[in-house]
């Protein structure tokens, strides 16, 4: 039975990677779940789970989630309902702040770390896993984008397998199985396009919060969808495959595929492409990533071929959707520059969120944050941090005199 951690597990991806483990109980045993701060979720985890561990983002959280799973225990004994499942969960040690997701990630024992965290929090956490010599099921863009010459080299040194989840990456790591990495030509990453595919200038200075959340094929978290609509998500996509799968940016090519069939393609030096294709179901990457390298049965929808009649391919708009060239611009400068157009990403994508600027203020947020950056060229895991908290300052300082 292998052992995971979680870092993230309120999140999307964490509640159905947990999902896949509820389906497959006698093959992983939880042994750490993280959040930030959804205490209720939490609980409910902590009494169908039962980690050894959970953490919060800080120690109010972390005594809520203690109150919340004692309560839960004492009703369920006053009603006669104490399983011996639910008394295991008092035995739950739960932490809160960076040490304590460090000590999930590094829990003995745990063969799997999945990296859900939204954001660079979890950068610390991955990095400190990898030294510790755990496997890692890679959703978390943010740590490859921003610290991908750390990361990659960190794997390689401690003999450690990156494993993404994410459908596209997933869908490329699929179609190099029992190929070589020398002999790819091209990687064609796909886009649904988004909820704004099609739109004009005037209809984006409109878009409410609500429109960008309606994303029209995937059920994800706030963030990534917003990320979705403006593009940003495949620009970050990029810079992660360029990491993966050790490629030029030059072989990176985007293509929108509506249907969210063809989760993505390679193609191959010989003129051969192979491209995964499935439903737009994100157990399924995650499955293959907890298996790796063997596929068990996963319940739900096969793609009737059909019904989906054909399958159409368009260029992606990059003059009003300016996601992509925004993170190709960062990746190609290098050094601490994808950083600071991450973090000007996540900040934008929030105070949006928060109806505080338009949907097209998002761009120029980032754009402004990267043309007053210095660039540092090798940045260690302090200098990329550090480049977090100027990034964040100089914006809440001076974005509105701008």
């Amino acid at each position: 039975m292998r052992q995971i951690a979680i870092l993230g597990s309120t999140g999307s991806i964490g509640t159905q990677t947990l999902s896949v483990v509820r389906d497959n109980r006698k093959d992983f045993e939880v042994a750490a779940l993280t959040a930030g701060s959804n205490v209720e979720r939490l609980a409910e985890q902590i009494l169908e789970f039962q980690p050894a561990c959970a953490v919060m983002k800080d120690e109010e959280h972390a005594e809520r989630l203690r109150r919340e799973v004692m309560r839960r225990i004492e009703s369920a004994a006053s009603a006669g309902n104490l399983s011996p499942a639910l008394e295991k969960s008092r035995e739950c040690q739960i932490l809160s702040g960076m040490e304590g997701f460090i000590r999930a990630a590094t829990l003995s024992g745990v063969d799997t770390v999945v990296a859900a965290m939204v954001g660079m929090i979890g950068l610390r956490p991955v990095m400190e896993a990898i030294r510790a010599g755990k496997n890692i099921a890679l959703a978390n863009k943010e740590t490859l984008v921003t610290a991908g010459h750390l990361i990659m080299p960190l794997a390689e040194k401690h003999n450690v397998s990156i494993l993404p989840v994410d459908s596209e990456h997933s869908a490329i790591f699929q179609a190099l199985h029992g190929e070589k990495k020398s002999q790819i030509e091209t990687i064609y990453l796909t886009a649904s396009g988004g909820p704004f595919r099609g739109s004009t200038r005037e209809q984006l200075e409109r878009v409410t919060v609500e429109q960008a959340l309606a994303h029209p094929n995937w059920s994800m978290g706030e963030k990534i969808t917003i990320d979705s609509a403006t593009m940003i998500n495949k620009g970050l996509e990029v810079i992660e495959a360029r990491w993966l799968f050790g490629t030029s940016l030059e072989q990176i090519h985007v293509l929108v595929q509506p249907q969210s069939v063809i989760h993505s393609m390679v193609g191959f030096r010989d003129g051969a492409v192979m491209a995964q294709l499935g439903t737009p179901d994100m157990r399924l990457p995650i499955q293959y990533a907890l298996y790796y390298p063997d596929r068990v049965f996963l319940d739900g929808e096969r793609l009737d071929f059909e019904a989906i009649g054909d399958i159409h391919f368009e260029k992606p708009d990059t003059e009003l959707l300016r996601g992509i060239p925004l993170a190709v611009e960062a990746s190609r400068t290098g050094g601490s520059m994808p950083v600071v157009m991450n973090v000007a990403n996540e900040y934008a994508v929030a105070k949006f969120l928060k109806r505080d600027i338009s949907f097209l203020e998002i761009y120029d947020m980032i754009e402004f944050a990267m043309k007053h950056h210095k660039v540092i060229k090798n940045p260690e895991l302090d200098e990329i941090l550090s480049a977090e908290r100027e990034t964040r300052e100089r914006l809440d300082r001076d974005w509105r005199k701008s």
